[in-house]
């Protein structure tokens, strides 16, 4: 190492001109990059006998400050060139393209859901996913240690207490928040997303999304219901749509029902979809209990009532013939990119 290499660089950085932000970039990899000519100067010192390392230490560390002043200065002079007026690119080149998202199919259906029975003049509630005991169970007639409960494997956020936490297990939880706190008469549907403890399958999974429907008033008879479900099946499946209602066991409702549509694939004559039946079942529903009725502080002598509840997944699938409920969570692109034109049909 000599002076004279020093002094060689600090007349070419004296020199040095720029007149674009990349051509600054440029300059500092030339001068201080992993093999520019500075970095190479220092890799020489380390080298140098220890009784010359005085002698050049000072002037390397005043060439690396003066590079860094200026590639910082030519990068100032460059920035307000190019917003002084200057384009920084070739706006005559193509824009760059980015992939539009679409909505998840959930989401799809359970707008479709929400729109239909807006029309009928059902408003829309929502509630919390953890909740206590009292909102999932005990308000809708399942008493502490009653079978029904085993209809349902719960996650628990904290047991061991008169009103345990946990995760809804269903949305007639908030239901009961609506006769809680809502003037009658009630209409509401209540969307929202349930747990449940089970094995994912092609046919189960831990998370699932429910739309439920409650409506409360004077003189509601299962007529009424029957009228209800009927109109919702024609708007989604078609005008076609039929039903049938078959006897049904919920605590929260008497008398309760499981209502199938007629196969919108076959329409009635019986395949695989519907496995030569010609139903499809699609949600739950009934009268809603006295017992319900009370527990929240309504007369039930006075009104009357009918609740439904169905699963969003389940209605996706029969919608669109998707024959594994785990596609719906996987994220799975070339799954998702089938419903891009969903909205539009």
């Amino acid at each position: 190492m000599t002076n004279e290499q020093i002094q060689k660089v600090i007349d070419e950085l004296n020199a040095l001109k720029a007149n674009t932000l990349k051509q600054v970039e440029e300059a500092r990899v030339r001068f201080l990059g992993k093999k520019g000519e500075i970095t190479a100067l220092f890799e020489e010192f380390r080298s140098i006998a220890p009784e010359y390392k005085k002698q050049f230490g000072r002037p390397l560390n005043e060439l690396k400050q003066a590079a860094l002043a200026k590639i910082e200065e030519l990068r100032e002079v460059a920035g307000n060139e190019i917003a002084s007026g200057a384009p920084a690119d070739d706006l005559s080149l193509p824009g760059t393209s980015y992939e539009l998202g679409s909505r998840h199919p959930v989401s799809i259906v359970r707008q479709q859901i929400v729109d239909i029975f807006r029309k009928f003049g059902y408003d829309v509630a929502e509630g919390p996913e953890i909740e206590d005991d009292w909102h999932v169970f005990e308000a809708l007639n399942f008493p502490p240690n009653h079978p029904a409960r085993d209809m349902q494997d719960t996650f628990f956020v904290s047991a061991g207490h008169d009103n345990p936490i946990l995760l809804r297990t269903h949305t007639s939880s908030v239901q009961v928040r609506a006769m809680e706190n809502m003037q009658l008469p009630i209409r509401v549907i209540c969307p929202g997303r349930v747990f449940r403890n089970e094995a994912i399958s092609a046919r189960a999974h831990c998370i699932f999304h429910q739309v439920e429907g409650l409506y409360i008033d004077e003189n509601v008879t299962f007529a009424d219901l029957k009228q209800a479900i009927l109109l919702f099946a024609r708007e989604m499946f078609g005008a076609d749509a039929k039903i049938r209602m078959r006897p049904s066991f919920f605590p929260f409702t008497e008398p309760s029902s499981e209502v199938d549509v007629s196969c919108n694939i076959c329409h009635g004559k019986g395949c695989n979809i519907c496995k030569g039946t010609g139903w499809l079942e699609i949600l739950g529903c009934g009268m809603v209990d006295p017992n319900v009725l009370e527990a929240n502080g309504i007369d039930s002598k006075k009104y009357s009532g009918f609740a439904f509840g169905m699963g969003i997944e389940r209605i996706a699938m029969l919608k669109w013939q998707v024959n594994d409920l785990r596609h719906y969570f996987e994220n799975d692109l070339r799954f998702l990119h089938e419903f891009d034109s969903a909205l539009e049909v």
